[in-house]
Protein backbone atom coordinates (compact mmCIF):
# COMPACT_ATOMS: atom_id res chain seq x y z
CA UNK A 1 0.00 0.00 0.00
CA UNK A 2 2.92 2.39 0.71
CA UNK A 3 3.94 2.01 -2.79
CA UNK A 4 0.90 3.61 -3.92
CA UNK A 5 0.81 6.84 -2.44
CA UNK A 6 1.87 8.31 -5.56
CA UNK A 7 -1.92 7.34 -7.06
CA UNK A 8 -4.13 8.02 -3.62
CA UNK A 9 -2.15 11.60 -2.78
CA UNK A 10 -3.05 12.42 -6.70
CA UNK A 11 -7.04 11.08 -6.25
CA UNK A 12 -6.99 12.87 -2.74
CA UNK A 13 -6.10 16.32 -4.58
CA UNK A 14 -8.69 15.95 -6.73
CA UNK A 15 -11.10 14.22 -4.52
CA UNK A 16 -10.62 17.70 -2.25
CA UNK A 17 -11.30 20.12 -5.38
CA UNK A 18 -14.39 17.83 -5.97
CA UNK A 19 -15.36 18.35 -2.20
CA UNK A 20 -14.53 22.25 -2.90
CA UNK A 21 -16.61 22.69 -5.87
CA UNK A 22 -19.30 20.45 -4.51
CA UNK A 23 -19.76 22.67 -1.66
CA UNK A 24 -19.75 26.26 -3.78
CA UNK A 25 -22.52 24.55 -5.57
CA UNK A 26 -24.25 23.74 -2.44
CA UNK A 27 -24.20 27.47 -0.89
CA UNK A 28 -23.74 29.40 -4.31
CA UNK A 29 -26.81 31.34 -5.76
CA UNK A 30 -29.42 28.91 -7.55
CA UNK A 31 -29.54 29.24 -11.24
CA UNK A 32 -32.42 29.98 -12.69
CA UNK A 33 -33.54 28.48 -15.79
CA UNK A 34 -36.16 30.62 -17.58
CA UNK A 35 -35.59 31.28 -21.11
CA UNK A 36 -38.53 33.51 -21.68
CA UNK A 37 -38.09 37.35 -22.29
CA UNK A 38 -39.98 39.83 -20.50
CA UNK A 39 -41.49 42.56 -22.15
CA UNK A 40 -40.29 45.98 -21.05
CA UNK A 41 -43.25 46.85 -19.02
CA UNK A 42 -43.35 43.49 -17.02
CA UNK A 43 -39.66 44.31 -15.92
CA UNK A 44 -40.75 46.74 -13.46
CA UNK A 45 -38.42 46.62 -10.36
CA UNK A 46 -39.70 47.86 -7.28
CA UNK A 47 -38.05 50.71 -5.45
CA UNK A 48 -34.82 49.64 -4.16
CA UNK A 49 -34.12 50.66 -0.15
CA UNK A 50 -30.88 50.78 0.94
CA UNK A 51 -30.25 52.95 4.62
CA UNK A 52 -29.58 55.99 4.21
CA UNK A 53 -25.88 57.06 5.84
CA UNK A 54 -26.55 59.81 8.73
CA UNK A 55 -23.35 61.89 7.64
CA UNK A 56 -22.89 65.72 7.80
CA UNK A 57 -23.17 67.54 4.76
CA UNK A 58 -19.91 68.60 3.00
CA UNK A 59 -19.14 70.55 -0.15
CA UNK A 60 -16.16 68.33 -1.60
CA UNK A 61 -16.70 64.73 -2.29
CA UNK A 62 -13.77 63.09 -1.62
CA UNK A 63 -12.99 65.00 1.78
CA UNK A 64 -13.10 63.02 4.25
CA UNK A 65 -16.28 62.65 6.69
CA UNK A 66 -16.19 64.43 9.70
CA UNK A 67 -18.62 64.50 12.58
CA UNK A 68 -21.56 66.92 12.30
CA UNK A 69 -25.14 67.65 11.55
CA UNK A 70 -27.00 64.97 9.88
CA UNK A 71 -28.61 64.97 6.80
CA UNK A 72 -31.92 65.57 6.98
CA UNK A 73 -34.63 63.34 5.75
CA UNK A 74 -35.86 63.90 2.45
CA UNK A 75 -38.05 62.49 -0.56
CA UNK A 76 -35.86 62.39 -2.91
CA UNK A 77 -33.58 60.36 -1.20
CA UNK A 78 -31.35 57.46 -2.72
CA UNK A 79 -34.05 55.05 -0.86
CA UNK A 80 -36.31 56.28 -3.71
CA UNK A 81 -34.24 56.66 -6.23
CA UNK A 82 -31.52 53.66 -7.33
CA UNK A 83 -34.51 51.07 -8.46
CA UNK A 84 -34.72 50.35 -12.05
CA UNK A 85 -37.14 49.78 -14.38
CA UNK A 86 -35.81 47.85 -17.71
CA UNK A 87 -37.39 50.45 -20.67
CA UNK A 88 -37.19 50.54 -24.00
CA UNK A 89 -37.00 54.07 -24.72
CA UNK A 90 -34.49 55.98 -27.06
CA UNK A 91 -30.83 54.38 -27.48
CA UNK A 92 -27.53 55.92 -28.41
CA UNK A 93 -25.50 53.44 -29.87
CA UNK A 94 -21.34 53.85 -29.90
CA UNK A 95 -19.01 51.74 -31.49
CA UNK A 96 -15.18 51.27 -30.28
CA UNK A 97 -12.57 48.97 -31.50
CA UNK A 98 -13.69 46.84 -28.69
CA UNK A 99 -17.25 47.55 -27.83
CA UNK A 100 -20.43 47.69 -28.79
CA UNK A 101 -22.62 49.48 -26.29
CA UNK A 102 -26.34 50.96 -26.02
CA UNK A 103 -26.83 53.41 -23.50
CA UNK A 104 -30.75 54.39 -22.78
CA UNK A 105 -31.77 57.99 -22.65
CA UNK A 106 -33.73 57.34 -19.65
CA UNK A 107 -31.32 57.63 -16.55
CA UNK A 108 -28.32 57.34 -19.61
CA UNK A 109 -27.79 53.57 -18.07
CA UNK A 110 -25.46 51.15 -20.02
CA UNK A 111 -27.72 48.75 -21.02
CA UNK A 112 -26.28 46.30 -23.68
CA UNK A 113 -22.54 45.76 -23.86
CA UNK A 114 -20.53 43.69 -26.56
CA UNK A 115 -17.37 42.37 -26.40
CA UNK A 116 -15.70 42.45 -29.66
CA UNK A 117 -12.53 40.80 -29.38
CA UNK A 118 -14.76 37.73 -27.57
CA UNK A 119 -16.79 35.87 -29.67
CA UNK A 120 -19.50 34.08 -28.07
CA UNK A 121 -18.36 30.55 -29.69
CA UNK A 122 -15.94 29.29 -32.15
CA UNK A 123 -18.92 28.44 -34.43
CA UNK A 124 -19.81 31.43 -34.47
CA UNK A 125 -17.07 33.96 -35.11
CA UNK A 126 -18.93 37.52 -35.58
CA UNK A 127 -21.37 36.59 -32.66
CA UNK A 128 -19.32 38.85 -29.93
CA UNK A 129 -20.27 38.23 -25.90
CA UNK A 130 -23.01 40.05 -24.49
CA UNK A 131 -21.70 41.12 -21.34
CA UNK A 132 -24.17 43.72 -20.74
CA UNK A 133 -27.74 43.50 -21.31
CA UNK A 134 -31.44 44.01 -20.01
CA UNK A 135 -33.48 41.51 -21.21
CA UNK A 136 -34.19 37.80 -19.36
CA UNK A 137 -32.37 35.49 -19.37
CA UNK A 138 -29.23 37.51 -18.46
CA UNK A 139 -29.70 40.55 -17.37
CA UNK A 140 -26.08 42.75 -16.12
CA UNK A 141 -26.74 46.84 -16.32
CA UNK A 142 -24.92 50.11 -15.25
CA UNK A 143 -26.64 52.72 -13.55
CA UNK A 144 -26.12 56.03 -12.29
CA UNK A 145 -27.95 59.27 -11.03
CA UNK A 146 -28.20 62.31 -8.73
CA UNK A 147 -30.18 62.34 -5.88
CA UNK A 148 -31.20 65.74 -4.49
CA UNK A 149 -31.29 66.22 -0.73
CA UNK A 150 -32.63 69.30 -1.69
CA UNK A 151 -33.73 70.75 -4.64
CA UNK A 152 -34.31 68.48 -8.21
CA UNK A 153 -32.94 65.76 -9.08
CA UNK A 154 -32.08 63.65 -12.13
CA UNK A 155 -31.69 59.75 -10.93
CA UNK A 156 -31.95 57.19 -13.40
CA UNK A 157 -35.41 57.32 -14.12
CA UNK A 158 -35.13 61.14 -15.65
CA UNK A 159 -34.90 61.26 -19.59
CA UNK A 160 -31.64 62.66 -20.97
CA UNK A 161 -31.43 63.76 -24.65
CA UNK A 162 -28.53 63.70 -26.83
CA UNK A 163 -27.33 65.24 -30.06
CA UNK A 164 -26.68 62.36 -32.15
CA UNK A 165 -27.80 58.40 -31.48
CA UNK A 166 -24.70 57.00 -33.15
CA UNK A 167 -21.31 57.46 -32.06
CA UNK A 168 -18.50 55.57 -33.58
CA UNK A 169 -14.73 55.78 -32.80
CA UNK A 170 -12.80 56.73 -36.02
CA UNK A 171 -9.62 55.63 -36.95
CA UNK A 172 -7.76 58.77 -36.39
CA UNK A 173 -9.22 58.95 -32.94
CA UNK A 174 -8.11 57.55 -29.84
CA UNK A 175 -11.54 58.98 -28.10
CA UNK A 176 -14.68 60.01 -28.06
CA UNK A 177 -17.46 61.80 -25.97
CA UNK A 178 -20.85 60.74 -25.72
CA UNK A 179 -22.59 63.70 -24.02
CA UNK A 180 -26.19 63.34 -22.53
CA UNK A 181 -28.47 66.29 -21.19
CA UNK A 182 -31.14 66.57 -18.50
CA UNK A 183 -32.96 69.55 -18.65
CA UNK A 184 -34.34 70.63 -15.11
CA UNK A 185 -36.49 73.65 -14.05
CA UNK A 186 -35.09 77.36 -13.78
CA UNK A 187 -31.90 77.06 -15.38
CA UNK A 188 -30.84 73.78 -13.14
CA UNK A 189 -29.43 71.24 -15.69
CA UNK A 190 -27.15 67.95 -15.44
CA UNK A 191 -25.08 66.67 -18.09
CA UNK A 192 -23.80 63.30 -18.00
CA UNK A 193 -20.27 62.85 -20.05
CA UNK A 194 -19.38 59.01 -21.55
CA UNK A 195 -15.82 59.12 -22.94
CA UNK A 196 -14.51 56.02 -24.27
CA UNK A 197 -11.08 55.00 -25.57
CA UNK A 198 -9.38 53.45 -27.94
CA UNK A 199 -8.09 49.75 -26.75
CA UNK A 200 -9.78 49.91 -23.64
CA UNK A 201 -12.65 48.56 -21.70
CA UNK A 202 -12.40 51.63 -19.60
CA UNK A 203 -15.15 53.97 -19.55
CA UNK A 204 -14.94 57.06 -18.05
CA UNK A 205 -18.31 59.55 -17.10
CA UNK A 206 -18.44 62.95 -15.86
CA UNK A 207 -21.56 64.13 -14.14
CA UNK A 208 -21.81 68.34 -14.39
CA UNK A 209 -24.42 69.61 -12.44
CA UNK A 210 -25.23 73.44 -13.21
CA UNK A 211 -27.29 74.77 -10.34
CA UNK A 212 -28.75 77.99 -12.61
CA UNK A 213 -31.31 78.69 -10.17
CA UNK A 214 -31.73 81.26 -7.07
CA UNK A 215 -31.42 78.28 -4.38
CA UNK A 216 -28.39 75.95 -3.27
CA UNK A 217 -27.90 72.75 -4.09
CA UNK A 218 -27.28 69.34 -2.52
CA UNK A 219 -27.79 65.81 -3.27
CA UNK A 220 -25.65 62.52 -3.93
CA UNK A 221 -23.96 60.74 -7.28
CA UNK A 222 -24.54 57.40 -7.10
CA UNK A 223 -23.61 54.38 -9.34
CA UNK A 224 -24.85 50.73 -9.50
CA UNK A 225 -24.98 47.22 -10.93
CA UNK A 226 -28.06 45.62 -11.42
CA UNK A 227 -28.07 42.18 -12.15
CA UNK A 228 -30.29 39.29 -12.09
CA UNK A 229 -30.23 35.26 -10.59
CA UNK A 230 -27.25 33.20 -11.87
CA UNK A 231 -28.85 31.18 -14.83
CA UNK A 232 -28.47 27.88 -15.81
CA UNK A 233 -26.18 28.41 -19.02
CA UNK A 234 -23.76 30.66 -16.98
CA UNK A 235 -23.07 27.74 -14.24
CA UNK A 236 -20.84 24.40 -15.84
CA UNK A 237 -22.39 21.21 -13.89
CA UNK A 238 -18.94 20.36 -13.49
CA UNK A 239 -16.65 23.19 -12.52
CA UNK A 240 -17.75 26.13 -10.02
CA UNK A 241 -16.47 29.44 -10.96
CA UNK A 242 -17.74 32.44 -8.95
CA UNK A 243 -20.62 35.00 -9.97
CA UNK A 244 -21.78 37.54 -8.06
CA UNK A 245 -20.71 40.74 -6.37
CA UNK A 246 -17.53 42.15 -5.07
CA UNK A 247 -16.48 45.06 -2.89
CA UNK A 248 -13.05 46.55 -2.37
CA UNK A 249 -12.10 49.57 -0.63
CA UNK A 250 -9.43 50.52 1.51
CA UNK A 251 -10.56 48.56 4.36
CA UNK A 252 -11.01 44.93 3.10
CA UNK A 253 -9.29 45.34 -0.39
CA UNK A 254 -11.22 41.73 -1.79
CA UNK A 255 -14.93 40.99 -0.57
CA UNK A 256 -17.61 38.50 -2.07
CA UNK A 257 -20.49 39.51 -1.40
CA UNK A 258 -22.69 36.70 -2.87
CA UNK A 259 -26.46 37.50 -4.47
CA UNK A 260 -28.30 35.74 -1.43
CA UNK A 261 -26.61 37.85 0.74
CA UNK A 262 -27.25 40.95 -0.63
CA UNK A 263 -30.58 42.16 1.11
CA UNK A 264 -28.53 41.90 4.75
CA UNK A 265 -24.63 43.13 3.71
CA UNK A 266 -23.34 46.14 5.53
CA UNK A 267 -20.45 48.22 4.94
CA UNK A 268 -18.07 48.21 8.44
CA UNK A 269 -18.24 51.92 7.72
CA UNK A 270 -20.66 54.22 6.67
CA UNK A 271 -18.11 55.96 4.31
CA UNK A 272 -15.07 54.35 3.10
CA UNK A 273 -12.06 55.48 0.80
CA UNK A 274 -11.29 54.38 -2.85
CA UNK A 275 -12.08 51.05 -3.97
CA UNK A 276 -14.56 50.00 -6.19
CA UNK A 277 -18.06 47.70 -6.77
CA UNK A 278 -17.84 44.57 -9.58
CA UNK A 279 -20.42 42.23 -10.62
CA UNK A 280 -18.20 39.17 -11.79
CA UNK A 281 -18.68 36.35 -13.50
CA UNK A 282 -16.03 33.48 -15.16
CA UNK A 283 -13.59 35.99 -17.30
CA UNK A 284 -15.83 38.50 -17.17
CA UNK A 285 -16.64 41.46 -15.07
CA UNK A 286 -18.71 44.75 -14.77
CA UNK A 287 -17.25 47.23 -12.24
CA UNK A 288 -18.18 50.89 -11.32
CA UNK A 289 -14.64 52.85 -9.95
CA UNK A 290 -14.72 56.23 -7.85
CA UNK A 291 -11.98 58.63 -8.04
CA UNK A 292 -9.39 56.63 -5.21
CA UNK A 293 -9.26 59.70 -3.15
CA UNK A 294 -12.96 60.02 -2.71
CA UNK A 295 -15.39 58.38 0.23
CA UNK A 296 -18.09 56.10 -0.55
CA UNK A 297 -20.85 54.88 0.74
CA UNK A 298 -21.08 51.11 -0.25
CA UNK A 299 -24.60 49.37 -0.42
CA UNK A 300 -26.14 45.81 -1.81
CA UNK A 301 -29.96 45.33 -1.86
CA UNK A 302 -31.86 42.24 -3.15
CA UNK A 303 -34.74 43.32 -4.90
CA UNK A 304 -38.29 41.40 -4.62
CA UNK A 305 -38.17 39.90 -8.79
CA UNK A 306 -35.16 38.22 -8.79
CA UNK A 307 -33.01 40.95 -9.53
CA UNK A 308 -29.62 42.38 -7.03
CA UNK A 309 -28.02 45.42 -6.88
CA UNK A 310 -24.87 46.81 -6.10
CA UNK A 311 -23.34 50.31 -6.00
CA UNK A 312 -22.01 53.15 -4.03
CA UNK A 313 -22.55 56.77 -3.13
CA UNK A 314 -20.75 59.78 -2.41
CA UNK A 315 -21.55 61.61 0.43
CA UNK A 316 -24.03 65.00 -0.11
CA UNK A 317 -22.43 67.40 -2.12
CA UNK A 318 -23.53 71.23 -1.80
CA UNK A 319 -23.59 73.38 -5.34
CA UNK A 320 -24.13 76.77 -4.40
CA UNK A 321 -27.04 78.84 -6.88
CA UNK A 322 -24.83 79.94 -10.15
CA UNK A 323 -22.82 77.57 -9.87
CA UNK A 324 -21.28 74.26 -11.72
CA UNK A 325 -19.85 70.87 -9.80
CA UNK A 326 -18.10 68.28 -11.87
CA UNK A 327 -18.10 64.60 -10.40
CA UNK A 328 -15.71 61.79 -11.90
CA UNK A 329 -16.11 58.46 -12.25
CA UNK A 330 -15.52 55.31 -14.34
CA UNK A 331 -16.77 52.03 -15.93
CA UNK A 332 -15.04 49.09 -16.71
CA UNK A 333 -16.75 46.94 -18.79
CA UNK A 334 -14.48 43.32 -20.47
CA UNK A 335 -12.74 40.65 -19.85
CA UNK A 336 -10.32 40.18 -16.98
CA UNK A 337 -7.33 40.50 -18.06
CA UNK A 338 -4.84 41.02 -15.74
CA UNK A 339 -2.77 43.75 -16.70
CA UNK A 340 -5.92 46.07 -17.68
CA UNK A 341 -7.76 45.43 -14.86
CA UNK A 342 -4.40 46.34 -12.41
CA UNK A 343 -4.07 49.87 -14.52
CA UNK A 344 -8.27 50.18 -13.99
CA UNK A 345 -8.38 50.26 -10.57
CA UNK A 346 -6.07 49.55 -7.65
CA UNK A 347 -6.86 45.26 -6.83
CA UNK A 348 -8.92 45.60 -9.74
CA UNK A 349 -7.03 42.25 -10.75
CA UNK A 350 -8.47 40.34 -7.42
CA UNK A 351 -10.94 39.72 -9.92
CA UNK A 352 -8.95 36.92 -11.46
CA UNK A 353 -9.82 34.36 -8.39
CA UNK A 354 -7.12 32.09 -7.63
CA UNK A 355 -8.44 31.52 -4.31
CA UNK A 356 -6.48 31.11 -1.12
CA UNK A 357 -3.52 30.15 -2.89
CA UNK A 358 -3.34 33.42 -4.90
CA UNK A 359 0.65 33.67 -3.71
CA UNK A 360 1.58 30.26 -5.83
CA UNK A 361 -0.60 31.18 -8.73
CA UNK A 362 0.15 34.72 -9.75
CA UNK A 363 3.95 33.51 -10.13
CA UNK A 364 2.58 30.55 -12.05
CA UNK A 365 0.79 32.63 -14.09
CA UNK A 366 3.40 35.00 -14.74
CA UNK A 367 5.37 32.02 -15.92
CA UNK A 368 3.37 31.00 -18.03
CA UNK A 369 2.56 34.34 -19.40
CA UNK A 370 6.51 34.64 -20.01
CA UNK A 371 6.58 31.43 -22.12
CA UNK A 372 3.76 32.13 -24.17
CA UNK A 373 5.40 35.80 -25.13
CA UNK A 374 8.03 33.42 -26.67
CA UNK A 375 6.29 30.34 -27.94
CA UNK A 376 2.81 31.81 -29.33
CA UNK A 377 0.87 29.05 -27.99
CA UNK A 378 -1.14 28.87 -24.84
CA UNK A 379 -1.03 24.96 -24.84
CA UNK A 380 3.14 24.56 -25.49
CA UNK A 381 3.57 26.85 -22.52
CA UNK A 382 1.12 24.64 -20.18
CA UNK A 383 3.88 22.02 -21.18
CA UNK A 384 6.60 23.92 -20.94
CA UNK A 385 5.35 25.53 -17.57
CA UNK A 386 4.96 21.44 -16.68
CA UNK A 387 8.22 20.73 -17.36
CA UNK A 388 9.44 23.80 -15.41
CA UNK A 389 7.46 22.84 -12.38
CA UNK A 390 8.85 19.16 -12.75
CA UNK A 391 12.81 20.49 -13.06
CA UNK A 392 11.72 22.64 -9.42
CA UNK A 393 10.58 19.70 -7.82
CA UNK A 394 12.71 17.41 -9.47
CA UNK A 395 14.86 16.32 -6.02
CA UNK A 396 11.54 15.69 -4.12
CA UNK A 397 10.14 13.70 -6.84
CA UNK A 398 13.28 11.54 -7.25
CA UNK A 399 13.12 10.87 -3.56
CA UNK A 400 9.67 9.69 -3.53
CA UNK A 401 10.45 7.65 -6.66
CA UNK A 402 13.63 6.08 -5.09
CA UNK A 403 11.29 5.19 -2.53
CA UNK A 404 8.77 3.84 -4.63
CA UNK A 405 11.47 1.78 -6.91
CA UNK A 406 12.85 0.18 -3.28
CA UNK A 407 9.38 -0.63 -1.82
CA UNK A 408 9.33 -2.50 -5.62
CA UNK A 409 12.53 -4.27 -5.17
CA UNK A 410 11.60 -5.94 -1.74
CA UNK A 411 8.20 -6.57 -2.90
CA UNK A 412 9.50 -10.41 -2.61
CA UNK A 413 10.59 -10.15 0.93
CA UNK A 414 7.61 -8.61 1.99
CA UNK A 415 5.05 -11.35 0.08
CA UNK A 416 7.60 -13.61 1.99
CA UNK A 417 6.39 -12.38 5.17
CA UNK A 418 2.76 -12.07 4.45
CA UNK A 419 2.95 -16.20 3.43
CA UNK A 420 4.80 -16.63 6.62
CA UNK A 421 2.66 -14.96 9.50
CA UNK A 422 -0.78 -15.13 7.41
CA UNK A 423 -3.33 -13.22 9.39
CA UNK A 424 -1.11 -12.83 12.31
CA UNK A 425 -1.05 -8.70 11.81
CA UNK A 426 1.07 -7.81 14.63
CA UNK A 427 3.59 -10.30 13.95
CA UNK A 428 3.51 -9.12 10.48
CA UNK A 429 3.61 -5.50 11.17
CA UNK A 430 6.17 -6.53 13.15
CA UNK A 431 8.16 -7.93 10.92
CA UNK A 432 7.30 -5.13 8.29
CA UNK A 433 8.89 -2.30 10.41
CA UNK A 434 12.28 -4.69 10.94
CA UNK A 435 12.71 -5.07 7.01
CA UNK A 436 12.18 -1.50 6.80
CA UNK A 437 14.55 -0.66 9.47
CA UNK A 438 17.44 -3.18 7.92
CA UNK A 439 16.73 -2.14 4.51
CA UNK A 440 16.72 1.48 5.83
CA UNK A 441 13.58 2.15 3.81
CA UNK A 442 11.29 5.12 4.57
CA UNK A 443 8.18 4.00 4.14
CA UNK A 444 6.73 7.55 4.19
CA UNK A 445 9.51 8.71 1.76
CA UNK A 446 6.87 8.42 -1.25
CA UNK A 447 4.01 10.48 -0.21
CA UNK A 448 6.12 13.47 1.92
CA UNK A 449 7.18 14.77 -0.98
CA UNK A 450 3.32 14.51 -2.88
CA UNK A 451 2.66 16.42 -0.44
CA UNK A 452 4.65 19.03 -0.75
CA UNK A 453 3.63 19.33 -4.78
CA UNK A 454 -0.52 19.04 -3.97
CA UNK A 455 -0.63 22.65 -3.07
CA UNK A 456 1.03 23.84 -6.36
CA UNK A 457 -0.64 21.12 -8.59
CA UNK A 458 -4.22 23.10 -7.02
CA UNK A 459 -2.62 26.54 -7.90
CA UNK A 460 -2.32 26.13 -11.14
CA UNK A 461 -5.56 24.29 -11.67
CA UNK A 462 -6.88 27.96 -10.25
CA UNK A 463 -4.79 29.73 -13.07
CA UNK A 464 -5.83 27.41 -16.38
CA UNK A 465 -9.45 28.14 -15.07
CA UNK A 466 -9.30 31.43 -14.27
CA UNK A 467 -7.30 33.13 -17.33
CA UNK A 468 -9.28 33.99 -19.80
CA UNK A 469 -6.39 33.98 -21.90
CA UNK A 470 -6.85 30.35 -22.68
CA UNK A 471 -10.64 31.21 -23.59
CA UNK A 472 -11.15 29.43 -26.62
CA UNK A 473 -7.36 28.95 -27.21
CA UNK A 474 -6.18 26.80 -29.89
CA UNK A 475 -3.21 24.18 -29.44
CA UNK A 476 -2.77 21.59 -32.32
CA UNK A 477 -5.17 19.47 -34.01
CA UNK A 478 -8.69 18.82 -32.95
CA UNK A 479 -7.77 21.18 -29.57
CA UNK A 480 -9.42 24.56 -31.19
CA UNK A 481 -10.84 26.11 -27.73
CA UNK A 482 -8.67 24.80 -24.25
CA UNK A 483 -11.17 25.96 -21.87
CA UNK A 484 -13.56 23.78 -23.52
CA UNK A 485 -13.74 19.66 -22.69
CA UNK A 486 -11.71 17.75 -25.43
CA UNK A 487 -14.22 17.34 -28.50
CA UNK A 488 -13.14 13.62 -29.14
CA UNK A 489 -11.68 12.51 -25.85
CA UNK A 490 -8.61 11.46 -26.66
CA UNK A 491 -6.80 13.52 -24.08
CA UNK A 492 -8.49 11.69 -21.02
CA UNK A 493 -7.78 8.61 -22.86
CA UNK A 494 -4.19 9.50 -22.87
CA UNK A 495 -4.40 10.65 -18.92
CA UNK A 496 -6.35 7.25 -18.28
CA UNK A 497 -3.19 5.54 -20.58
CA UNK A 498 -0.85 7.13 -18.73
CA UNK A 499 -2.03 6.64 -14.94
CA UNK A 500 -2.18 2.56 -15.63
CA UNK A 501 1.45 3.01 -16.83
CA UNK A 502 2.05 4.51 -13.53
CA UNK A 503 0.62 2.23 -11.64
CA UNK A 504 2.41 -0.11 -13.32
CA UNK A 505 5.90 0.78 -12.59
CA UNK A 506 4.40 0.41 -9.07
CA UNK A 507 4.55 -2.74 -6.54
CA UNK A 508 1.01 -3.97 -6.59
CA UNK A 509 -0.17 -3.25 -2.93
CA UNK A 510 -0.17 -6.22 -0.66
CA UNK A 511 -3.96 -5.94 0.22
CA UNK A 512 -6.38 -7.24 -2.81
CA UNK A 513 -9.29 -5.38 -2.07
CA UNK A 514 -6.78 -2.18 -2.12
CA UNK A 515 -5.07 -3.20 -5.41
CA UNK A 516 -8.50 -3.62 -7.08
CA UNK A 517 -9.51 -0.03 -5.94
CA UNK A 518 -6.33 1.07 -7.18
CA UNK A 519 -6.85 -0.39 -10.48
CA UNK A 520 -10.23 1.69 -11.24
CA UNK A 521 -8.64 4.72 -10.66
CA UNK A 522 -7.34 5.49 -14.58
CA UNK A 523 -10.81 4.73 -15.40
CA UNK A 524 -12.98 7.17 -12.80
CA UNK A 525 -10.06 9.95 -13.47
CA UNK A 526 -10.70 9.49 -17.09
CA UNK A 527 -14.68 9.71 -16.29
CA UNK A 528 -13.83 13.07 -14.38
CA UNK A 529 -11.56 14.44 -16.50
CA UNK A 530 -13.80 13.83 -19.59
CA UNK A 531 -15.76 16.91 -19.00
CA UNK A 532 -12.56 19.09 -17.95
CA UNK A 533 -11.08 21.99 -20.13
CA UNK A 534 -8.51 20.31 -22.16
CA UNK A 535 -5.88 22.74 -20.66
CA UNK A 536 -6.36 20.82 -17.92
CA UNK A 537 -6.09 17.46 -19.01
CA UNK A 538 -3.05 18.72 -20.92
CA UNK A 539 -1.74 19.85 -17.87
CA UNK A 540 -2.08 16.31 -16.60
CA UNK A 541 -1.07 14.54 -19.40
CA UNK A 542 1.99 16.25 -19.87
CA UNK A 543 2.51 15.72 -15.51
CA UNK A 544 1.93 12.17 -15.96
CA UNK A 545 4.17 11.47 -19.07
CA UNK A 546 7.43 13.55 -17.33
CA UNK A 547 6.74 11.54 -13.90
CA UNK A 548 6.42 8.14 -16.19
CA UNK A 549 10.13 8.79 -17.90
CA UNK A 550 11.46 10.07 -14.26
CA UNK A 551 9.97 7.08 -12.13
CA UNK A 552 11.67 4.65 -15.25
CA UNK A 553 15.13 5.86 -14.85
CA UNK A 554 15.19 6.03 -11.47
CA UNK A 555 13.80 2.40 -10.70
CA UNK A 556 16.28 1.30 -13.65
CA UNK A 557 19.03 2.33 -11.77
CA UNK A 558 17.83 0.94 -8.57
CA UNK A 559 17.31 -2.33 -9.98
CA UNK A 560 20.68 -2.27 -11.99
CA UNK A 561 22.31 -1.37 -8.94
CA UNK A 562 20.92 -4.56 -8.02
CA UNK A 563 22.00 -6.64 -9.88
Amino acid sequence: MENQRLFLFIALSLVILLMYNAWQEQFSPKPVTTGIEAPPSQAAIPPDQPPEPQVPRQDVPSAKPATGEPLPPGPASIEQAVSGILSQAQRIHVLTDLLDIEIDATGGDIRKASLLSYPENLKEPDKPVVLFNDTLPRILIAQSGIVASSGQSADHHAVFSSAQSEYKLGEAQDKIDVTLNWQGKDGFTINKIYTFYRDSYAIDLAVTINNGTTQDWSGRFYRQLQRNEVTAQEQSRFIYTYTGGIVSNEINKYEKVELDDMATWKAEQNFIKGGWVAMIQHYFIGAWIPRQDQYSYFYTKALDNGRYLIGLSTDEIKVAAGQTSRLDSSLYIGPKERDRLAKAAPNLQLTVDYGVLTILADPLFWLLDFIHDYVKNWGWAIILVTLVIKLVFYKLSEAAYRSMANMRKFQPKITALRERYGNDRQRMSQAMMDLYKKEKINPLGGCLPMLVQIPVFIALYWVLLESVELRQAPFILWIDDLSAKDPYYVLPLIMGASMFIQQKLNPAPMDPMQAKILSFLPIVFTLFFAFFPSGLVLYWVANNILSIIQQWVITRKIERAVS
